[in-house]
Order: structure tokens, then sequence, then C-alpha cells
């Protein structure tokens, strides 16, 4: 069966339903410094979910629905170069896509999410989606979930994890498609913002502080096209494993036991 939803019949995309897991990638269409695509977020939201996706395709059905490439970006809006949607219509959007999918009788959804600004609204989405429509669903934001793993191969040597525009992000579009990456990349030797961060136990945001950046947290010239490959693959390994544990832990799967087994 062919792995992009898109290219499914409605025939087919019943075997998904009934079996399967559905893929949803969201990103989003905003700035990325004066160097990179505005569509950054979602180009490697995409490319993780498919190569997690063709990872586990073996396993069990999946399909890769298409990407929703508008997010919430509201702090990008004054460099220009953004189409954002409101944080409450970006929960809403998934909400709508979310009930869709269920009522067609999906019965498992895994959300791929490539920008920060996501970040809180598809756990939301996850949960709300579970209570009002009886769903299993996972969402991630791709990075994060594979935070580990890309930190001990330098992703936090040579920036911010994952920052935004900086020596990160650079390093993936140097891999997804270099003449993408418009150089003379912007180079600004040990300085790294602190703001944007979901890390910490304190989040902080002052009025201001995304314009103080210029639109890149860290120094794009520190990216290459070797590491963009390396975290790229991390990313589509922790993702894939992710699917697995969702998928085979799941009391829908086809030879799941039944919850008196379980019990």
């Amino acid at each position: 069966m062919k792995l992009l939803f898109a290219e499914l019949t409605r025939v087919e995309s019943r075997t998904i339903a009934r079996d399967g897991l559905l893929v949803l990638p969201v990103g989003a269409t905003e700035q990325h410094g004066p160097h990179l695509p505005v569509g950054t977020d979602s180009m490697g939201a995409e490319y993780v979910a498919r190569s997690a996706a063709a990872l586990v395709a073996d396993r069990f059905p999946v399909s890769v629905a298409p990407t929703l490439w508008y997010g919430s970006s509201p702090h990008h809006i004054p460099f220009g170069g953004t189409l954002s949607l409101t944080a409450s219509t970006f929960l809403s959007v998934l909400m709508d896509i979310g009930r869709s999918i269920a009522q067609a009788s999906f019965r498992r959804l895994f959300i791929v999410n490539g920008h920060g600004g996501n970040h809180e609204s598809i756990g939301l989405a996850a949960r709300d989606l579970a209570l009002e429509e009886g769903m299993e669903v996972a969402a991630c934001s791709w990075w994060h979930l594979a935070a580990e793993g890309l930190a001990a191969a330098g992703a936090r040597d040579i920036g911010r994890l994952p920052g935004h525009a900086g020596a990160f992000e650079t390093s993936l579009m140097l891999a997804l498609d270099p003449s993408l990456v418009r150089e003379p990349r912007p180079h600004r030797p040990g300085w790294v913002s602190s703001i944007g961060s979901i890390d910490v136990p304190l989040r902080v945001e002052r009025p201001g502080s995304w314009q103080e950046t210029e639109g890149f947290t860290d120094s794009p010239s520190a990216a290459s096209e070797e590491l963009g490959h390396t975290f790229l693959k991390i990313g589509s390994d922790a993702v894939a494993a992710a699917m697995i544990d969702f998928y085979e832990g799941s009391p829908s799967a086809p030879g799941a036991p039944d919850e008196r087994e379980r019990t």
C-alpha cells in the first residue's frame, strides 16, 4: 500500500482506519532569518514523519497525511514572510482535522510537529481528541522527542536545540535542500539567544525579545550538511520507535490482548 494518504483511494484508506496508524505532520510558514526558506519547519516535520513511517511500514499499516503548513507564529509576523494562525485557531484546526479523522472511523493518530510555537497546542489537541472522540492520539515535536540523541550528536555544541534559524535548523536545510540555504549565512560567534526554550521549568516571555534576535537565535554559520543528515536520521529513528511503542501498546491494534487478558 502507498505510504502517502493523498495517494490512497477511499477504499484503501479504510485499512489504515481499521488496522493502522495515520500520521499527521504539522509545521509553519514563517520567517527563518535572512538565509532559510519560510517553509523550514514544515519541510523538516514532513521529512521526519515520512521517513519514520517508512521505517515502520513493514510492521503495521501506516499512512502519512498531507502536512499542515500553517501554525501558530504571531511572534514572527513583525519580520515579514510569515503566514500565521492564532493559537486558538490553530488548536481549532487540529481539532477539526482530528474530528473528521475520528468520524471516518480512524482509531489511531500520531502528530509530528516541527515548529516550537505549536508545541503546547498539539498536546492539548491530543488530550481533547482522546476525551471527546474516543480516539487514541500521540503528539510530539520531533526534535524534543529525539533531544537526548541529538545532544549526543553535537546539536547543543553548535547552538540552541532546536533554536530558530540557527545552526541546528540550518544544518537540517543543508541536508534537505542546500539550494534553499542562502549564502553567506549570518555569523555571530559566541552569541546564543535564551528566548523560546521549552526545556526549562519556568518559561519567561518579554515583549520585543524576538525582534532583538534579528530572526535567528544562534549563529547559522556553525551548521553543516553532514550534521543535518545525522540529526534527521536521529529524529526519524526516534519518531519511528515512538510510533512502534504507540501502536503496539494500543488496545485496539490487531492482535492486542483484550481487556480481560490485560487485567
